[in-house]
């Protein structure tokens, strides 16, 4: 009897059922939080690079579009055009690299002679390769009735003309109103020059104020001075409009370095926005003046494209005298 009990207690003894003290759980559960605050920033930065890949691909394929349309037409696509005494309706060079990005099918239905409200269907189509991914806007904007589909990438009209109604000059940049510059236009070589940037949509914007006026108006030489040239402030305005040639929509100027923020006080806010002293149209036979900044959802820089086809990432603290002079022709 003795002998059973010393072999069979220790066997049922073997079988207990452990569990988890209150303080056991509780150290186990601060540990997987730990790791899960560990985990995430590196999943979150593994996502946001995959965007900024993803933002640089569309960047290379407009380089490539805008490459094989000179290749076709002997030139650059015109920023618009524009007829002096008429309303804009100049359609962007978004619209005309439609065919060399896959898209001839809404090419097709393009008609340049008549503005957007007579063809409301084209400007809310969406064309993925026009938007960044990183952008968490993903809805369009109603104007005058017409909605419109925003982009994230401005082709480079130069430092800071944008056109002048009296004699007809456009800016210094690759792309124009009413020009089409074939690329021995470049004398500084097409890895110096910048061909388009990214920019944000849904942008603030300041317009039509009137100041400057004159030719030959001085660059701003700090983003403080816009305030002072006044205007129309629009909360959201500013590229929503792929299809339309405007530089606040579809463009994008190197008057100052990439996400530079430029202060203009609505009540108690500060906004940051774009400007423009006096918009393509009836009545505004003057000079127009743009500072439409490159900005990104990609932290440090933007991306940017040169006319040799190449992207790069821009730092945000660059030289100002060099971004601007990236962004012309001489």
């Amino acid at each position: 009897m003795h002998l059973l009990q010393k072999y069979r207690y220790p066997a049922c003894h073997s079988c207990k059922r452990f569990g988890f003290t209150l303080v056991e759980l509780l150290v186990s559960i601060a540990i997987i939080g730990i790791l899960a605050g560990l985990l995430l920033p590196a999943i979150q930065h593994a996502r946001e690079a995959a965007r900024r890949m993803g933002c640089q691909s569309n960047l290379r394929q407009l380089g490539f579009a805008v490459l094989t349309y000179h290749d076709v037409c002997a030139g650059l696509p015109y920023q618009g055009t524009f007829v002096p005494g008429n309303t804009f309706s100049g359609y962007s060079v978004h619209t005309r690299l439609l065919p060399f990005v896959e898209q001839n099918n809404i090419h097709r239905q393009v008609r340049y002679d008549v503005g957007f409200s007579l063809q409301p269907e084209i400007a809310s189509m969406r064309v993925p390769l026009y938007r960044c991914p990183s952008d968490p806007n993903r809805r369009t904007r109603i104007e005058a009735g017409i909605e419109f589909y925003p982009t994230n990438y401005g082709f480079s009209i130069g430092s800071w003309l944008g056109i002048d109604q009296l004699t007809g000059e456009s800016g210094d940049g690759a792309f124009g109103v009413n020009v089409s510059h074939p690329l021995s236009a470049f004398t500084d070589g097409l890895s110096h020059t910048l061909c388009a940037a990214e920019t944000k949509s849904f942008q603030a914007t300041l317009v039509d104020g009137g100041q400057p006026v004159g030719p030959d108006a001085p660059i701003p030489d700090s983003p403080d001075e816009i305030a002072s040239f006044g205007g129309r402030f629009d909360i959201d305005w500013g590229h929503t409009q792929w299809v339309s040639g405007r530089t606040l929509q579809s463009g994008v100027t190197t008057t100052f370095s990439p996400n530079t923020v430029v202060k203009y006080l609505v009540g108690e806010k500060v906004e940051d926005v774009d400007f423009s002293s006096a918009k393509l149209g009836p009545g505004t036979n003057r000079q127009g003046y743009r500072v439409v900044t490159s900005r990104s959802y990609h932290l440090g820089g933007a991306n940017g494209l040169l006319l040799d086809g190449s992207v790069q990432t821009f730092s945000s603290s660059m030289d100002q005298t060099l971004w601007r002079a990236l962004g012309t022709r001489q």
